[in-house]
């Protein structure tokens, strides 16, 4: 069997080399925008890992990658933490994001997000 054409990534099923399928597209995985107000987002704080850190997660989201990040940018700098964005399954099923920042700013992060127009509830401790 030949190398595979740069770029793209080939799977092997076993010994034998035979290729599988290529991995789901990227787009597939990608939210279905939704409009502000057609959220339901739910904010909660949560200790991080062994190290006992405090998170505060918000979603899920249903924007695209780009808008997700720029909302995240926008609320780490309006917060003053870190944070990231997270890909996670809706209650649906659906592909979504959680915005996951540093710290306990759950009373913050649900008034900025309900300022944005994003509907947003405190949940869990």
């Amino acid at each position: 069997m030949g190398t595979p054409p740069k770029g793209r990534l080939v799977y092997s099923a076993g010994p034998s080399g035979a290729a599988s399928a290529p991995p789901p597209s990227a787009a597939r995985d990608e939210p279905a925008a939704r409009s502000p107000h057609q959220h339901a987002l739910r904010v909660r704080r949560e200790k991080a890992g062994g190290g006992g850190k405090t998170v505060t997660i918000a979603g899920p989201l249903y924007l695209a990658r780009a808008e997700a990040s720029a909302l995240l940018a926008a609320l780490k700098k309006g917060l003053g933490s870190g944070g990231t964005l997270a890909a996670v399954e809706g209650p649906d099923g659906a592909p979504a994001f959680a915005l996951e920042l540093q710290g306990d700013h759950a009373e913050r992060l649900v008034a900025e997000l309900e300022r944005r127009g994003f509907p947003a509830r405190r949940a869990g401790g």
